[in-house]
C-alpha cells in the first residue's frame, strides 16, 4: 500500500541507514536524542565516581563491587516491579526518574559535605542507576513501537546509545576544569531532567498519532498488570528466561575477557619495564594503550550502527544476527588461546566490543518487541539489571579461583570462554528460532503500537 503522506527531509536521510516510513522520522530522531542524554548522563556520573571510590576505599572495593550492587538488585527489582504493577507506563517513567535526578542532587550536595563512605555508597548507587534507566529506556521503545518497526528503526535508536557513551566522557573532560568535579553531578542531573521533557513529548505524541490513524491501542497502554515479582514473569516464561541467561554468558565472557585484556597489558608493562627502558612510565604506556583501544572500538561501533546492522537484520534476519556475537567472540578468543601476547589480544576484543556494542545492543532489545508490557517492564528491567550484573560476579569468581587456586595463564583463561561461548551461541540459536515463531504469531494479531 502506498504512503498516504510523502517522506519528509529528515526520514529520507535515515533511510541511507535504514528503512523509514513516512510519519516515523520524528519520534526515531527524538528516540535517538532520548538515549543519548541518558548515556550522556551516566557516562559523565562515571567521571565522577572514580575519584570517589578510589579516595574513599581504594581499587580494591571496586573489584567487589558487582556482588555488591547484584544484592542491591534482588531488592531494587521486586520494588520496580511493583511500582510497574501500580502506575501507568507515563507515570511510572516520570517517577523513576525524577527520583534519580533528586538523587544526583543529593549525592551533589553530601560530596559538599564531605560524609564518610561516599565513593562506596555512589558507587554501587551509579552501578544500579546505569542498568534501570537505560532498561527503563529501552523497555518505552518497545512498547511504543511494534516488531516490525522496531526491527527497522531501534537501528538509528541504538545509534543515540553509541554515540552518548562516546561523547559522555568527552563532554565530561572539557567541563571539569571549568565547573569542578561534583558540579558534574548536577549536569547529569540537568541531562536527564532534559531527556524526561523527551519522553513525556513522545509518549505524547505516539498516543495522539494513535487516535489520528484509527489504531486502538488503549488496550495494551492500559493493559493491567498484576501484582508480582519481576523473577516470576521471568521464570514461568521460557524465553524470557533464555534471554536472561543469554545477557548473564554475554556479560560473563565479556568481563572474563576484559580481565584478559588488563592482565595482558600489565604483563607487557612488566616486560619493558625489565628491559630498562629509559624513561618508561608504566601508568603512561597503561593509559595511552586503553585511550587507543577505546577509541578504536567507539569508532568500529559507530560505523557498524550506521552501516551494516539495519542491513545485517534485514537481510539475515534475527536469527544470524543474534548468533553473531558469540561465534566472534569464539573465534577471538580461540586465536588468544593460540597466541597470548598483547598485540594478539587487543584485536579479537575490540571486535567483539565493536560488535556488543552495535549489533548486539540492537538485537537484545529487538527480543522484546513481542513480548507483553508487563514483560516489557517487569522483566527487561530485571534482565537488564540484575543477570547482566550476575555474569560480572560469576567472571569476578573465575578470575579469583583462575589465579587464587589454579594460578592459570592467559591462553587457559581464553579456553574457559571458549567453552562459554559454546553455551552462549546455543543459548543464541535457541533464542534466535523462538523469536521468529513469536514474531510471526503477534503479526497475526491486531497492530497495536504500544
Amino acid at each position: 500500500m502506498a504512503e498516504l503522506k510523502p517522506k519528509s527531509r529528515i526520514e529520507r536521510l535515515l533511510n541511507l541507514f535504514t528503512e523509514v516510513k513516512s510519519g516515523e522520522g520524528l519520534t526515531a530522531i527524538l528516540l535517538t536524542l532520548n538515549v543519548f542524554l541518558i548515556l550522556a548522563a551516566y557516562l559523565i556520573a562515571k567521571v565522577v565516581r572514580e575519584p570517589l571510590i578510589l579516595a574513599g576505599g581504594g581499587a580494591e572495593l571496586k573489584s567487589y563491587s558487582a556482588t555488591g550492587q547484584g544484592l542491591l538488585l534482588m531488592g531494587a527489582v521486586p520494588l520496580y516491579s511493583m511500582l510497574v504493577a501500580r502506575f501507568p507506563r507515563k507515570q511510572l517513567i516520570n517517577y523513576v526518574t525524577l527520583f534519580f535526578i533528586a538523587c544526583f542532587v543529593l549525592f551533589y550536595l553530601l560530596a559538599r559535605i564531605g560524609i564518610p563512605f561516599l565513593g562506596v555508597i555512589f558507587f554501587l548507587w551509579v552501578g544500579i542507576f546505569s542498568l534501570m534507566i537505560i532498561a527503563q529506556f529501552w523497555s518505552f521503545a518497545n512498547d511504543i513501537y511494534t516488531p516490525e518497526e522496531g526491527k527497522r528503526l531501534f537501528v538509528i535508536v541504538a545509534f543515540g546509545a553509541s554515540a552518548g557513551g562516546v561523547l559522555g566522557p568527552l563532554i565530561a573532560g572539557r567541563l571539569i576544569d571549568v565547573i569542578g568535579i561534583y558540579e558534574l553531578l548536577l549536569v547529569s542531573a540537568g541531562i536527564l531532567a532534559l531527556s524526561l521533557i523527551i519522553t513525556n513529548f513522545v509518549d505524547s505524541r505516539e498516543r495522539e498519532k494513535a487516535r489520528e490513524v484509527a489504531i486502538i491501542k488503549a488496550a495494551k497502554t492500559e493493559e493491567k498488570i498484576e501484582k508480582g515479582d519481576a523473577f516470576k514473569v521471568i521464570f514461568r516464561n521460557k524465553y524470557l528466561l533464555m534471554i536472561a541467561f543469554l545477557l548473564l554468558f554475554t556479560n560473563w565472557v565479556n568481563t572474563t575477557g576484559e580481565y584478559i585484556l588488563g592482565r595482558g597489558v600489565t604483563e607487557r608493562v612488566a616486560q619493558l619495564t625489565a628491559a630498562g627502558g629509559a624513561g618508561f612510565s608504566g601508568s603512561e604506556y597503561i593509559a595511552k594503550f586503553y585511550a587507543d583501544f577505546y577509541t578504536i572500538v567507539g569508532f568500529a561501533g559507530l560505523l557498524l550502527q550506521l552501516f551494516l546492522v539495519s542491513r545485517i537484520i534485514k537481510y539475515l534476519g534475527i536469527r544470524f544476527a543474534i548468533m553473531m556475537l558469540p561465534a566472534i567472540a569464539l573465534g577471538g578468543y580461540f586465536l588468544i588461546a593460540l597466541f597470548p601476547v598483547l598485540n594478539i589480544v587487543r584485536w579479537p576484543k575490540i571486535c567483539e566490543n565493536a560488535t556488543d556494542y552495535s549489533l548486539n545492543n540492537t538485537v537484545r532489545h529487538i527480543l522484546f518487541l513481542p513480548t507483553t508490557r508487563e514483560e516489557k517492564y517487569k522483566a527487561k528491567v530485571a534482565i537488564d539489571s540484575f543477570f547482566v550484573r550476575t555474569g560480572d560476579v560469576l567472571s569476578s569468581l573465575v578470575v579469583y579461583v583462575g589465579t587464587g587456586w589454579l594460578a592459570l595463564e592467559l591462553s587457559q583463561f581464553a579456553m574457559i570462554n571458549m567453552v562459554l561461548c559454546l553455551g552462549w551461541l546455543f543459548l543464541a540459536y535457541a533464542i534466535g528460532q523462538r523469536n521468529v515463531k513469536l514474531s510471526t504469531k503477534n503479526a497475526t494479531v491486531t497492530p497495536t503500537t504500544f
